[in-house]
């Protein structure tokens, strides 16, 4: 009896905080991996909102068949529940989380605004535990600590729930769902947070969990009230279709070094940007300093530029065309490439660069591969890799991959700065070659 009431209790918990999140919202992707979790939300959505107002989204990462197998659970779990549901699969397996991370959340994206939905996640409570923990180990500002209690898009619905009431959930309903093989891979560092660290940490602490949520909850609370001050002590106006940011100069001048390291990330959140330490630390910097007509480059194709009256947050924008690299050196656009003594093992800022071949730079082009070894250790493709799946994997996508440089040794890719390089650019006794390092321009 009591086990019963404890079970009907939970299916009625969480569909009541499903139904809660999502009964004012006209238009819904639900993103479902297949997995525990997310084929939980399905069930729940299903019995607590109008079909008409739900759209299964589910992705196919090209990892195997378990991947294949779960996008094919989905679309027939949708069916029977009368739901429609959008299979979108990747053109190539990728081989890191943020690959998988950035092919999938681009499918939910597009699903979305074709839509006019809103995507909904299946996050829990040890997802929200995980991301903080992970937060910390990275040495996060209190913005990254609130980890997924900041503001966002995304709704949220299980973020209180934990992974274990999915699972009575799932029992108690007779759910059908595929483990991904990767959960258990300690290749990935989210998995050996879970699988060791987490458990590690809980049997000296058995209140940690809490402890770290609290410390989230408190820093959205400092985010949120951050964001409000700077929306009044900073004039702003955002513009474009690329989403630019006008930041008062005036305004922003008269803040110590302190406050400039508080109100940037803010500023930035307002367009989505997501600065990190260094992007910060150099933001707080270049404020005082900039002349007029100066820019700044920041991580992920943006930048930030010294008007008369503003700071501009905005996309980079580039159309140098390719531009001879010689043996003293040289520039392309906001990026110099200079001379250095040697090439550490495991730098992709710098690189040997073939002497016996005429070497220019240039920006990318749709169907560029580099060859080979790319520098990450890993071993070489003779077919090679796309430099957009490369770019992509690194955070340079959309209009940012024209401002970012690619190195070509006569008809040959050998080198992307910041991302890898191919065997041609390694040293081969018998072949003359230059090392060189690229570097940003920041004036």
């Amino acid at each position: 009896m009591y086990v019963s009431y404890v079970a009907h209790h939970d299916v009625a918990s969480i569909r009541s905080a499903v139904r809660a999140a999502l009964s004012r919202r006209a238009r819904v992707v639900l993103a479902v991996s297949g997995g525990l979790d997310s084929m939980a939300l399905l069930d729940a959505a299903a019995a607590v909102v109008r079909p008409d107002r739900l759209v299964v989204a589910t992705f196919d990462h090209g990892t195997g068949s378990s991947a294949s197998a779960a996008a094919s659970l989905v679309e027939a779990r949708a069916g029977g529940l009368g739901l429609r549901a959008v299979c979108g699969r990747a053109e190539r397996a990728g081989e890191s989380e943020s690959e998988w991370r950035e092919a999938r959340w681009s499918f939910l994206r597009s699903i979305a605004d074709a839509e006019s939905a809103e995507v909904c996640t299946a996050h829990t409570r040890d997802d929200q535990v995980e991301t903080v923990l992970m937060r910390v180990m990275r040495d996060a500002g209190a913005r990254g600590l609130s980890g997924l209690y900041a503001p966002s898009p995304v709704i949220r619905p299980l973020l209180d729930v934990r992974r274990a009431e999915l699972h009575e959930y799932a029992h108690v309903r007779g759910l059908t769902w595929i483990e991904d093989p990767t959960n258990e891979s300690r290749r990935f560092l989210r998995n050996r947070v879970r699988l060791d660290i987490l458990p590690a940490l809980r049997r000296v602490r058995p209140d940690f969990d809490e402890d770290l949520l609290e410390i989230a909850l408190a820093a959205a609370k400092w985010r949120e009230e951050i964001d409000e001050a700077s929306e009044l002590a900073v004039p702003t106006r955002t513009r474009g279709p690329g989403g630019a940011l006008d930041v008062a100069a005036q305004a922003l001048t008269t803040y110590s070094g302190e406050s400039l390291a508080v109100l940037w990330p803010s500023l930035a959140g307002k367009v989505g940007l997501a600065l990190d330490r260094r992007g910060t630390e150099r933001l707080t910097a270049f404020t005082p300093s900039a002349r007029v007509g100066t820019r700044m480059q920041l991580s992920g194709g943006w930048e930030v530029f010294r008007s008369r009256h503003s700071f501009e947050l905005r996309r980079a924008s580039n159309t140098s065309p390719a531009s001879v690299l010689e043996a003293q050196g040289g520039r392309w656009g906001i990026w110099s490439f200079v001379p250095t003594a040697t090439v550490e093992h495991g730098d992709s800022w710098a690189a040997w660069l073939p002497a016996d071949a005429p070497i220019y730079v240039r920006a990318w082009q749709p169907g560029d591969v580099l060859v080979a070894d790319t520098g990450d250790g890993a071993a070489g493709d003779a077919r090679g890799r796309k430099v957009k799946q490369l770019l992509s994997a690194a955070g340079v996508t959309g209009h940012a991959r024209t401002t970012w440089p690619v190195v070509v040794a006569g008809d040959q890719i050998v080198w992307i700065p910041g991302i890898g390089h191919s065997e041609a650019a390694t040293p081969r006794s018998g072949r003359p070659a230059l090392p060189f390092r690229c570097e940003y321009n920041d004036r």
